[in-house]
């Protein structure tokens, strides 16, 4: 793979269409987590006063509502898909040994899934009332 002289970034791949489906999956994260977090800051930042949100804001206006939830859960899993996929052109791009490379994607692959599960089961199981209670 060689480097575009006019981007100086990865240029699209030529082999497998697994390495194109990554790669394009890549730049799709990358605008969606443009769209989410601009629009997850504006909304916290400029839409509610940031003075006023405390658990009680988070139980009654955000986990109270299924948007919300699905728009974090959106978020989060934008967040994972993105990061892990750059952290595997890194190890694809630096780890020269084929065993040292196979072992390392695969225990990045696991603490992945473990990521995304913990985070849905968050999202999706944590009450409402749980938010309220003593700090």
């Amino acid at each position: 793979m060689s480097v575009s002289p006019v981007s100086r970034a990865r240029s699209r791949p030529r082999g497998s269409r697994k390495e194109l489906a990554v790669w394009y999956l890549m730049r799709v994260t990358a605008v969606a987590l443009f769209v989410l977090a601009l629009a997850h800051f504006s909304i916290l930042h400029f839409i509610w006063d940031p003075a006023e949100q405390n658990s009680q804001f988070i139980a009654d206006e955000r986990w109270n509502s299924i948007f919300w939830r699905g728009f974090d859960w959106l978020l989060l899993t934008t967040v994972l898909v993105h990061a892990f996929l750059g952290v595997r052109t890194v190890v694809l791009d630096y780890v020269h040994s084929a065993t040292l490379r196979t072992a390392t994607l695969w225990l990045l692959y696991v603490v992945g899934i473990v990521l995304f599960i913990l985070g849905t089961q968050v999202i999706v199981t944590l009450p409402v009332s749980a938010l309220t209670g003593p700090m």
